[in-house]
């Protein structure tokens, strides 16, 4: 295994995605933008997208989602604040939004996202305000389809749902930041609790490997907690001093690093964007989908 720093100085960085030409793009929730790292060059603005971009995911297509928390979660406020929403990224640099309620739910604030075999987006919604004393807002899970409608599929308790990944079987496996709890959604609909993740750490971002471990970004342990298919324990990659969230390509992990724990209202510019190259070790490859209408040709 080998761990690289490819980038430092980031504001906030979540959420990684490869571009179909091997770029890697991410959100800088500080600078209220997706930003795109490739090799020999510094990185560099995608998109504006204001607000608090969460997190961002591409499609083979071109296009790319963002999940917009508004720019108002924990003690950092944006200057361009935004409604929260899902937002897409046109193929021509055009920032659009897809929705700012679903089926009759207004936004709180959407936090991660990834498509399913079915070709919805999926995407968490933990609620208006990072506070797991109070717990002021119930955890959502939403998806939407092609057209753009969408549905409710699941109201959690005030858990602070966040990261969320689609297994190879097309069921849906969420973390939760307030009880360290890993949750899944079998297609029939039925939650199971898989396990409790080690209270040194809180669970933010995940993705799934080939052989169905999960790598879970654990914000305070500085690292990865694995989590095996059944639940049991993997062990733990240590990276970072804050991972946010990770991506696979092929055999190599992406992880955005915020760098400290987010907790000034001054913007801390201290993130960064590591890589890891396993041995044996292949990531599954995540299902595609377009949600809303194409963008004319030029």
């Amino acid at each position: 295994m080998k761990i690289e720093l490819l980038a430092d100085g980031l504001g906030w960085p979540e959420g990684p995605s490869p571009l179909p030409d091997g770029r890697i793009i991410f959100v800088e929730t500080y600078r209220s933008q997706v930003s795109v790292w490739r090799p020999g060059h510094p990185v560099e603005q995608f998109a504006y997208v204001g607000g608090g971009p969460n997190a961002v995911l591409a499609a083979a297509d071109g296009y790319c989602y963002v999940t917009q928390n508004g720019g108002v979660i924990g003690p950092w406020r944006a200057k361009d604040k935004r409604p929260p929403s899902i937002q897409r990224i046109t193929p021509s640099g055009k920032v659009e939004v897809l929705a700012t309620e679903v089926a009759g739910h207004t936004l709180r604030a959407p936090n991660d996202l990834a498509f399913g075999p079915d070709g919805r987006l999926y995407f968490t919604d933990p609620g208006g305000a990072f506070d797991p004393v109070n717990r002021p807002d119930a955890s959502r899970l939403f998806a939407l389809n092609a057209d753009g409608t969408g549905e409710l599929i699941a109201e959690l308790d005030p858990v602070y749902s966040n990261g969320i990944v689609i297994e190879a079987s097309g069921d849906i496996v969420w973390v939760e930041s307030y009880t360290n709890a890993v949750k899944r959604r079998s297609r029939d609909g039925r939650i199971t609790h898989l396990c409790v993740l080690p209270d040194r750490g809180k669970p933010d971002g995940l993705k799934v490997a080939k052989n169905g471990d999960l790598y879970i970004a654990a914000l305070l342990a500085e690292g990865l907690d694995v989590i095996h298919p059944d639940g049991s324990y993997g062990g733990f990659v240590k990276v970072g001093r804050a991972p946010t969230n990770c991506v696979f390509v092929g055999n190599t992990l992406y992880v955005t690093d915020g760098g400290h724990l987010g907790l000034s209202p001054d913007p801390e510019m201290a993130g960064a964007l590591w890589r890891i190259q396993f041995d044996d070790t292949q990531g599954l490859e995540v299902f595609q989908g377009h949600i809303g209408g194409r963008e004319a040709p030029a």
